[in-house]
């Protein structure tokens, strides 16, 4: 054996030292995520006054302060953005008011020159003296203010009157913001924004959001270090695809599902409709019943979220948008993607740790069911104060009940706190089913890895705490992502390979030793690239550039993962051909969870192309610089969290159910249709709409500018309209082929449980780890 191949095998292979590389991964990424956090504190523009030619204030930073908090009250990060961050029915309010300001400033210089406004020369000179005014950063840290310009000031004014009329007449319902004092602090907040995109960062050429965004008329072009660290991510992504093919090809043989290793016991039809469940396996069904009805609203609250896109707010006469306008059916969309995820994967780790475990802890049952009962209870209080914070019904309590107003960390702190009760008493029930046996197991099971994984989301949910609706948004804004990319691009990967392995392992088609390996390799290359990829969240909401060299390297690292998963796609596909060998003659040894393993396989397939394909053509510092907050983030996101997450939990859902149901009751061609229609559901809807949508979004930026591809006149153009009726084809068959067949079958079967054993259940595989 070569020098180099003892190494591998000796400190990263041998099951012993897994802790090593482990801990090398975590310290490394605290500790850079610790330097982000600095940097985010120290380098975040200011928060100034802002004073006329003559020195008289015109904003006060308590009027931006206010701006935002009226910002975050209304949800209005449900219906535009800001810095690109948001929704994308509204502008994005940042990128509107610098193009606004340059605009109005233009003007007035027009207009002061006395120049024919046609003479193209007069337009230029105009337009130089804006982008000048524009550029040049007046900030006084001593007396902490911003004197503008003569131009900017009658801007600022005109700004004023802009919102005045929009929020007053345009946005639907008409009079959503009526109160001048809001708007006028609204105006202030979304001055400020386009400030910190215009004005340079002290030091630099360019500005506090690295020229972002795309407007040419204010003079925002690409800074040349976005260019730079675009080529050195691409220089990276190669050598270290290189690097993990290589050592993939010549360790193969021992690291992925096809490791040579003795098989366990298939799970055959037989095994499984002779399963009889425990009384806590049988109290995990109400979870799955519970987020089958979650998935529904969530669907009802993503239609009525996409028809106020077309205009089509009305239902018998009634406007819709008066009760439930987006910024309250939107928020739902995305809470309810979260719960109803997070419900399944609570009910089918609960589930697959009670098939290892001897003799259930004491009060176990109980405490499953007071999770339950606290989720329930959480999110009906977290639709209701999503409804109510928006409308005003909650007064001066509206961040503690209602809506907090950040895009998916919507629901008000109170809702917060209990979701965070709900994590912990997760992870106490985690942990009772394994810390009995701590010592009498190796530390790389995988009752163990659960418990990893589910410690770590638990601590990390606390970042979502930090922000206040005060905070400086640039600040507030970390702590969100914090939540956000560490859930879903970090430990969420790592949690969702640990229960694809899970099951992979009950299902008898790895062993053991095989499924804990491959948990151990997908965290050190999940962790190891997505710790440090949450930068690329960074690049335009007014960070440093270390941010952009960060982000551009690791955010394209994140794709090495996904290519491996790729590569062994076929080899998991062929999985139960392989392992049944000819076994199917009898009807009672045909492979049982195949309804569950179709899911796994959509996880695989969406995986790849959602995460993967979908997630790279935008991660690079240059080219996302002009796909920022288009329709092509709109694209990764639905086909990596439905795709991945969804297909994952419906998995879930579906494997454990499997156990649980009668098997008279059972239904596979409905839940094979089930699969069918969301999958083929969601991949039209990604080609029908939002992918070409965002091709040609990203388009309209290159030809006018960010703004105008975020503005109603885009919106409403008949490219972006037509495409938005085509999804209708993709979300029918997604919801009548999909959704509500697989919810009426989940919600059916409670009154079609097998009854409850006190036997412990036998799950296991007949082939047991030998570590």
């Amino acid at each position: 054996m070569s020098a180099q191949a003892n190494i591998w095998t000796r400190f990263v292979m041998k099951r012993s030292n897994w802790w090593l590389p482990l801990l090398i991964v975590m310290l490394v990424g605290a500790g850079s995520l610790a330097f982000v956090g600095k940097e985010t504190y120290t380098e975040a523009p200011p928060i100034p006054d802002f004073v006329g030619t003559d020195g008289a204030p015109l904003i006060r930073s308590a009027d931006i302060t206010r701006g935002q908090t009226v910002f975050l009250q209304k949800a209005l990060m449900e219906y535009g953005s800001m810095f690109g961050d948001g929704a994308g029915r509204g502008p994005d309010f940042t990128a509107e008011a610098l193009q606004l300001t340059a605009r109005h400033m233009r003007d007035y210089y027009l207009k002061q020159s006395g120049a024919d406004p046609a003479d193209e020369l007069q337009q230029a000179l105009a337009t130089s003296r804006a982008q000048v005014e524009i550029k040049k950063n007046t900030y006084d840290a001593s007396t902490n203010t911003v004197r503008l310009s003569a131009g900017q000031v009658y801007a600022l004014g005109r700004l004023e009157e802009h919102y005045k009329e929009f929020f007053t007449t345009v946005f639907q319902p008409a009079g959503y913001i009526a109160d001048p004092a809001e708007i006028r602090s609204l105006a202030a907040f979304f001055f400020w924004g386009g400030w910190v995109c215009g004005a340079e960062r002290p030091g630099f050429d360019y500005s506090y959001t690295h020229n972002w965004p795309f407007d040419p008329l204010a003079g925002n072009r690409p800074a040349g270090p976005l260019v730079l660290w675009s080529v050195i991510g691409s220089m990276g992504l190669m050598v270290a695809l290189g690097v993990v093919l290589f050592l993939y090809g010549r360790y193969n043989s021992i690291a992925g599902w096809g490791a040579a290793e003795r098989a366990p016991t298939v799970a055959t039809t037989r095994r499984v409709t002779a399963h009889a469940p425990s009384q806590i396996q049988k109290a995990t069904y109400k979870f799955f019943a519970t987020a089958a009805a979650l998935f529904v609203l969530q669907i009802i609250a993503g239609i009525l979220t996409v028809h106020d896109f077309l205009g089509l707010t009305s239902l018998f006469g009634i406007d819709l948008s008066t009760s439930l306008p987006i910024t309250i059916t939107r928020s739902w969309h995305l809470q309810l993607a979260l719960m109803w995820i997070s419900a399944c994967w609570i009910g089918a780790s609960i589930f697959v740790l009670s098939t290892a475990t001897e003799e259930m802890p004491r009060g176990q049952l109980a405490l499953v069911n007071v999770i339950y009962g606290l989720t329930v209870t959480m999110v009906a209080g977290s639709l209701v104060g999503v409804f109510m914070g928006p409308h005003g019904l909650l007064g001066a309590h509206w961040n503690l009940l209602g809506n907090q107003g950040w895009e998916f960390v919507e629901q008000g702190k109170f809702w917060q706190g209990m979701l965070f009760v709900i994590f912990a008493l997760w992870a106490v029930a985690v942990a009772r089913f394994v810390l009995p046996t701590w010592r009498d197991n190796p530390p790389w099971t995988l009752p163990k890895w659960l418990l990893y994984a589910v410690v770590a989301i638990v601590v990390l949910f606390i970042s979502g705490f930090v922000a206040t609706p005060e905070t400086n948004f640039v600040i507030a804004d970390f702590w969100r992502w914090a939540v956000i990319h560490m859930w879903v691009e970090a430990f969420f990967e790592v949690f969702a390979t640990i229960v694809l392995a899970y099951f992979m392992y009950l299902m008898g088609f790895v062993s053991h030793n095989a499924a804990s390996r491959i948990v151990y390799l997908a965290a050190l290359l999940f962790l190891g690239s997505g710790l440090l990829g949450i930068a690329h969240n960074f690049y335009w909401n007014a960070k440093p550039v270390a941010m952009v060299a960060i982000g551009s390297v690791f955010s394209t690292l994140q794709v090495v993962p996904l290519i491996l998963l790729t590569l062994e796609a076929w080899q998991f596909r062929k999985t139960p051909e392989r392992l049944m060998n000819g076994r199917g003659v009898d009807q009672g040894e045909i492979f049982g969870q195949q309804e569950a393993f179709l899911f796994l396989l959509g996880v695989n397939f969406w995986n790849f192309l959602g995460a993967g394909v979908f997630g790279f053509i935008i991660n690079l510092p240059i080219v996302n610089y002009y796909e920022h907050g288009t329709y092509l983030t709109v694209n990764h996101g639905h086909a990596a969290l439905m795709g991945v997450y969804g297909n994952l939990a419906l998995a879930a859902v579906i494997f454990c159910a499997r156990y649980l149901v009668r098997p008279q009751a059972w239904n596979a061609k409905l839940l094979h249709t089930a699969f069918w229609s969301i999958n083929i559901g969601l991949a039209l809807m990604v080609v029908m709409d939002l992918f070409p949508v965002g091709i040609d979004q990203f388009m309209a930026v290159l030809d006018h500018g960010f703004w105008y591809a975020r503005s109603a006149d885009y919106i409403n153009s008949a490219t972006f309209q037509s495409l938005t009726w085509a999804r209708i084809l993709g979300g029918a068959i997604f919801t009548l082929g999909g959704v509500l067949p697989l919810a009426w079958f989940a919600i059916s079967r409670l009154g079609a449980l097998k009854p409850a054993s006190d036997l412990k259940a036998d799950l296991e595989p007949a082939v047991q780890p030998a570590e």
